[in-house]
């Protein structure tokens, strides 16, 4: 019950893919390519369906902690922003 109660209390956020966007173009492109093509070998390709099988909030807890070359983000950005940033990767297939 507890758990309903937090989740209630927050509010909702409906994803903001041209808000994503932008923080992709500030944030990602150098590593990941403006389309999501990769430009650092070994960074993820975007535009492949696997890339991005993982749940949102998968994906949220993996941009907020980093990873090799990736930087985390924890700290940097808001979780409302990651979601964006999230919800805009979706579109790069």
């Amino acid at each position: 019950m507890l758990a309903a109660a937090v989740f209630a209390a927050a509010p909702a956020h409906a994803a903001d893919v041209q808000r994503g966007a932008e923080l992709y173009r500030l944030h990602c492109t150098s590593c990941h390519g403006a389309g999501g093509r990769p430009v650092l070998p070994g960074a993820p390709d975007f535009t492949q369906p696997i890339a991005l099988l993982k749940p949102d909030l998968r994906l949220l807890d993996a941009l907020k902690a980093g990873r090799g070359a990736m930087p985390a983000y924890a700290g940097l950005l808001r979780d409302a922003e990651l979601l964006d940033l999230v919800a805009h990767l979706r579109t790069l297939r």
